[in-house]
């Protein structure tokens, strides 16, 4: 595949871009068709990092807003090639995120003269570890690409917008004993039941429901995974309780790990890895005007995508796009048909 023809139907495009293969670590042939595609539109500058692609207008206009989704999905699953099955799209990465990407493409192709200055940034390796993020590669050696006013994260959304995300981190709470032989248990101290304590803990934790620019976060936390034991007949020393606190975008890691430490003050905490939650940043003009076009309710996210990487950019995000997020990484993904147009023209009104 040379390139995308930009002009056909955005399902057909949607159909195009899922029956290119695009496993994280292989997404060096989709990239080069949207590389292509991109550079035969005369009013769009393009700059390609690895197997990311930035286009770029600079009409001079008073804001900018960046338009982002990215190009690997998950492994095959037996769901290759597309299939259209009535008014739905089946097929890896038709939800996660290509309709997305479909739309972002039509919109570079079909907005000569937008009433924002664009970039569209379609990128590598989001499905997979941080380092790898085609967005976070970009930020190395070009962070005033990925500036703007405003940044709308084109994940599956069910067309209804989603604000901010959820910061998320992670610790091990471990509790200690004294080993001992199972038949003479009273000889050790047992660190599984000690562990108890760090459950009960976690039982009758009261998780906050802040109210961030009019949305309720709700924040969470539990256990992931245990792990201790040293053999059949053996009292074991050591029991680890891996914790997941979610957590809504008004903390910052920092506070977040402080929070934890709080909670389980008197026990071994470890912190592990963690990443940042997103503000809304609906009181900015570019997300209000977005907000009007599209209408109906604005969702908090519950989860975490890339709008909290631009967040780190000082770039308030939201995310939007087609398809349902419940069906991402499954078998059975689809994107409704409907969607593609509804994001699309909901899209086009706004740069319009």
């Amino acid at each position: 595949m040379a390139s995308l023809d930009l002009e056909q139907d955005v399902v057909d495009l949607t159909t195009a871009l899922v029956d290119v293969e695009s496993v994280s670590g292989n997404e060096a042939r989709i990239a080069d068709a949207v590389e292509a595609s991109l550079r035969a539109v005369p009013w769009l500058e393009v700059w390609r990092h690895s197997n990311s692609v930035v286009a770029r207008t600079a009409t001079g206009k008073a804001e900018r807003v960046v338009i982002a989704g990215h190009l690997d999905t998950v492994p095959v699953n037996a769901n290759l090639p597309s299939r259209r099955d009535g008014d739905a799209l089946y097929g890896l990465g038709s939800c996660d995120m290509k309709g997305g990407v479909a739309v972002a493409l039509k919109l570079a192709a079909g907005l000569p003269e937008p009433n924002r200055d664009l970039t569209f940034v379609l990128y590598e390796a989001e499905e997979v570890e941080a380092e790898r993020n085609g967005i976070t590669l970009i930020s190395k050696v070009r962070p005033e690409v990925l500036q703007g006013d405003l940044a709308v994260v084109m994940e599956p959304s069910n067309a209804v917008i989603e604000a901010g995300c959820q910061g998320s981190i992670r610790v091990d709470v471990t509790t200690r004993g004294v080993r001992a032989h199972s038949a003479r248990a009273w000889n050790g101290v047992n660190a599984i039941h000690a562990a108890e304590a760090v459950l009960a803990r976690l039982s009758t934790y009261q998780p906050r429901e802040p109210i961030i620019d009019g949305l309720r976060y709700h924040e969470g936390l539990n256990a992931v995974g245990i792990s201790g034991g040293v053999a059949g007949n053996v009292v074991p020393d050591a029991c680890t309780v891996s914790v997941n606190y979610r957590f809504a975008p008004d903390r910052s890691e920092d506070e977040a790990a402080v929070h934890l430490r709080e909670v389980f003050e008197g026990f071994e905490v470890a912190i592990g890895d963690s990443a940042p939650g997103a503000l809304p940043g609906l009181d900015r003009p570019a997300a209000a005007a977005f907000v009007e076009v599209v209408g109906g309710a604005v969702n908090p996210k519950f989860g975490w995508t890339d709008v909290a990487r631009f967040g780190e950019l000082g770039v308030p995000a939201v995310n939007f796009g087609p398809g349902d997020p419940e069906l991402a990484h499954s078998q059975g993904e689809h994107v409704p048909v409907e969607h593609l147009y509804r994001c699309l023209q909901q899209m086009t009104e706004w740069l319009s």
